[in-house]
Formats: structure tokens, C-alpha cells, sequence
């Protein structure tokens, strides 16, 4: 398991334990953390599970692909320094501690 910290828009902070293997969106979606939506359940089809990887965590996560990255034009909150869709970002034990924050609004 590695934690992961959620924090909204509001600036309410939620850590949790998310399986490795899972997504971020799943985490959030699982521990039902407001914000993301995932309206496509991860399948790069939408870009309501939008959100910003805390600077400190940017390199570690890496840059969104091709796909991810034409996706992340149709966020609801313009795509800015470490945009990705949470869904693209696999859990893994090297990302323990990572802090993703959430959009104001997902549309």
C-alpha cells in the first residue's frame, strides 16, 4: 500500500492507502474523496479525474502521454504545471507520500 494525499480545491486534505497496481483516481474514488469525478472509470475518455501533481512529485510521476495529454485540453480548469489525469498515474511503492491536488471543478 502507499499513501497518497488528496487535497480539494477547499484546501481539506485526505490521506490514504491505495493499493499498488490501482490508479490515484481509483484511490480517490474508492475512499469517495470529492473532486474526482472519473466519469469514464479511467478509460482516457474524459478528463474528470483532472488534477496537479504537488511540484515536489512532478519528475518522480513523469509527464502525461501523447493521449493524456490531448485529453487533459477538454479539463474543466485549464491544464497547468503538473496537470495529469489521475487515472494515468499508477500506484506504486515509489510513490508513497505523493500529494495530488484537485481542481475546483471537474466541468
Amino acid at each position: 500500500m502507499t499513501f497518497v494525499t488528496y487535497i480539494e480545491h477547499s484546501g481539506a486534505e485526505h490521506k490514504v492507502d491505495v493499493p499498488n497496481g490501482d490508479s490515484v483516481m481509483q484511490g480517490a474514488v474508492n475512499n469517495m474523496i470529492e473532486g474526482i469525478v472519473a466519469e469514464c472509470g479511467g478509460g482516457l475518455a474524459c478528463a474528470t479525474c483532472h488534477c496537479y501533481v504537488d511540484d515536489a512529485w512532478i519528475d518522480r510521476v513523469g509527464p502525461p502521454s501523447g493521449p493524456e495529454s490531448e485529453m487533459l485540453e477538454f479539463a474543466a480548469n485549464a491544464p497547468g504545471r503538473g496537470s495529469r489525469l489521475s487515472c494515468q498515474i499508477n500506484v506504486t511503492d515509489a510513490l508513497d507520500g505523493l500529494v495530488v491536488r484537485l481542481p475546483e471543478s471537474q466541468f
